[in-house]
């Protein structure tokens, strides 16, 4: 059964890790996907695998964090596909470093990627999920926007902040019967994770994560394909944590 049959979304950061495997689990469920992202390249090799495989898919280049490129990417969205019931803001970048050691050009970069991207997202799509009767804003936060770790403060600033964004869009606009949710990922295994190997890697997750094992890419896009589907009608201005236990303890 397609969860998603005609549904059509936008999803950020699209053309590696978590993004692309939502893009190509969406269009498995039968969405429309715009596949969007900082590199062309990767968007479109994302797009191209999804058209190869039967799906409808368009690449399209977007700097999230600039308004005119949003609005763009939105129009682009509804001159190809005729509408929009979904925006994946899923694009992030996770610096590292405490307050005293990055600069504060860092800073406003890791804001405006991770948190006024959010923003500037929902403001120009959620006109359009209007029109429609409703539609759904989901958001990408990670743990971390929880509770912090140690030498993540901007990017646990940030997510933070996406975290209680998500909670007022879904109380401002639920009369529209527009939905906002955020996921929250653990130690999830992408490319930008993929440089963290070996003994390492083993010890780290031995004292952050209890449950044995490595946090796919699908297994976060397969919440993401039950929050967009009508299953999910009822769910907006929630949390869904996927982090193999991680935040059930405070030693973890």
């Amino acid at each position: 059964m397609q969860l998603l049959t005609n549904k059509i979304a936008i999803i950020t950061g699209g053309g590696s890790g978590i993004g692309a495997a939502t893009c190509l689990a969406f269009a498995q469920a039968g969405a429309k996907v715009v596949v969007a992202g900082r590199t062309l390249s990767k968007v479109q090799t994302i797009a191209d695998q999804i058209q190869t495989g039967g799906g409808q898919a368009l690449a399209v280049e977007v700097d999230v964090s600039q308004g005119a490129d949003v609005q763009r990417m939105i129009a682009s969205t509804l001159t190809h596909f005729g509408g929009l019931d979904l925006l994946f803001n899923n694009a992030a970048i996770s610096p590292a470093g405490r307050i005293t050691e990055i600069s504060e050009a860092e800073w406003d970069e890791c804001m405006a990627i991770d948190l006024r991207s959010v923003f500037l997202g929902a403001k120009y799509a959620i006109p359009e999920l209007q029109k429609r009767g409703g539609g759904l804003i989901l958001n990408t936060a990670g743990t971390l926007g929880i509770r912090p770790c140690r030498n993540k403060a901007a990017y646990a600033a940030a997510k933070a902040g996406v975290i209680n964004l998500t909670r007022a869009i879904a109380l401002d606009y639920a009369p529209d019967k527009v939905r906002c949710n955020v996921i929250c990922p653990g130690f999830v295994e992408t490319p930008l994770t993929a440089g963290f190997a070996g003994e390492a890697r083993e010890e780290f997750l031995a004292g952050y994560q209890p449950l044995p094992g490595l946090i796919q890419a699908e297994e976060v896009a397969a919440l993401a394909v039950y929050l967009a589907s009508d299953a999910a009608r009822m769910i907006t201005g929630q949390s869904f944590v996927i982090d193999g236990g991680q935040q059930a303890g405070i030693n973890q």
